[in-house]
């Protein structure tokens, strides 16, 4: 098996649906559903089934993190409880490695009149662990969780946000071989859940995989390596984290009809200004046209301008805001390397290049300006784009940056200029000064 922690080959679960499935509890009742049954066949009503999987391949080595992605009834929960030994699948097999840990929603293992104190050495023992195992493991799961005073309390009394705490600090301190997570993080607030995304990573660094299902497009970005979309019970992309996502946005939300933003007939043009903006769009390191972006990320912004004759020194100006307007940096093809025109055509395309998106996970908005010269704009339009940040693991820690550490105010860019047609040949571009910057 080499390194290998886990195979699945041709994993399908079918589920009957319907009343036909009640199972009967006595003769008279197996005779009367019998009846039923071609009594409804007569009628031309068959039993109802669904694949919530079907024929789903792939191997998982040990270290790795997948994330595994989908709408509600994509076949997610179906896998996991079948990799868990809660459920049989119908056809194919999952040959796991070492030992399991599974936490598939809250309180899951957990005896509800035990304490919690009971309920680690309980989960410890299913997991096969010895009690002196688990008693140098106690005070680490008990720190983790942050329940100290209500350890020797019945975990019937807690929180929904206590079974979580709890429940996630023993799946992951119990040294299991494969952990395996079902969007239990929703529950607690988003300091644990960077404390547990924390864990997660740290778990993985010490050779520990982990099989993670969430809704939360941000968390998967940040701590998956490899990422597994589900649509129907099949895999229809296993890839970098970063283009699954992209696709299930895509394919969930259909952005596509704003992916290029109509900048000529945009709302938020300022009055008395000249329309010569003509549109913007945003692309990955690929060509990719995109819309949402990781922190740290290697993203180029495109704007297409028009006028109606030379324009002398032209300057493209972009501004990133969030929602409440806040200014988290600007810049323009003056201020860095690439794009100094002198003279330029009626028509060209700027592209903004930056290699390491500095914005935290969030919405932005991004205010576009023209300006014909370097003292006034021309063309002016506020919230001209909006972009999508979500999360990475950009210092490679597992650690998440959010809005109480700062926007990001340092960032490289790089402009370059394309004219349009054959106003390349009639305004040839001169030498470009080169001028860096930082903010």
């Amino acid at each position: 098996m080499s390194d290998a922690a886990l195979r699945v080959e041709g994993l399908s679960k079918q589920y009957r649906i319907g009343r036909l499935q009640n199972r009967s509890r006595n003769l008279k009742e197996a005779m009367s559903e019998s009846f039923r049954k071609l009594l409804h066949r007569r009628d031309g009503e068959e039993e109802s089934t669904i694949w919530a999987l079907n024929d789903v391949n792939f191997e998982l080595k040990q270290g790795e993190v997948l994330g595994i992605i989908g709408r509600n009834g994509s076949g997610k929960s179906t896998l996991l409880k079948i990799l868990s030994g809660i459920t049989k699948p119908t056809r194919g097999k999952a040959t796991l490695h070492g030992r399991i840990s599974s936490l598939l929603e809250v309180g899951t293992g957990f005896h509800a009149d035990l304490t919690g104190r009971e309920n680690i050495f309980l989960n410890g023992a299913i997991l096969g662990m010895s009690r002196r195992e688990i008693e140098r493991k106690f005070d680490e799961i008990v720190a983790f969780s942050e329940i100290e005073q209500f350890i020797d309390t019945p975990v019937k009394r807690y929180s929904s946000g206590m079974y979580v705490r709890l429940a996630f600090a023993v799946a992951a301190h119990l040294e299991p071989d494969v952990l395996i997570l079902d969007e239990v993080l929703a529950v607690g607030d988003l300091p644990f859940q960077q404390k547990c995304l924390g864990k997660m990573g740290q778990e993985a660094k010490e050779g520990r995989t982990v099989l993670f299902v969430s809704h939360s497009m941000a968390a998967i970005q940040a701590m998956t390596t490899r990422c597994i979309l589900l649509e129907s019970g099949k895999v229809v992309m296993d890839s970098v984290p970063g283009q699954a996502v992209h696709r299930y946005i895509h394919n969930t939300f259909h952005v596509d009809i704003e992916r290029v933003s109509d900048l000529w007939n945009h709302p938020g043009r300022l009055p008395d200004m000249v329309p010569s903006l003509k549109q913007m769009w945003m692309t990955d390191a690929g060509g990719n046209i995109i819309t949402t972006a990781p922190m740290g990320g290697e993203v180029y912004f495109h704007v297409e301008y028009e006028t109606d004759d030379i324009v002398r020194q032209p300057i493209i100006r972009l501004t990133f805001e969030n929602p409440e307007a806040q200014r988290a940096f600007a810049i323009n093809n003056k201020m860095t390397k690439g794009a100094r025109i002198v003279n330029g055509p009626p028509r060209g395309i700027f592209t903004c290049r930056i290699p390491r998106l500095p914005l935290v996970a969030g919405e932005y908005f991004i205010t576009a300006a023209f300006g014909k010269t370097p003292q006034q704009d021309a063309d002016r339009i506020i919230k001209a784009y909006r972009l999508t940040v979500v999360h990475a693991d950009v210092y490679g820690t597992g650690a998440i940056p959010d809005r109480m550490d700062g926007m990001g105010i340092l960032f490289d860019a790089d402009w370059e200029f394309k004219p349009i047609e054959g106003d390349a040949e009639r305004f040839p571009l001169p030498v470009s000064e080169t001028v860096s910057s930082n903010l």
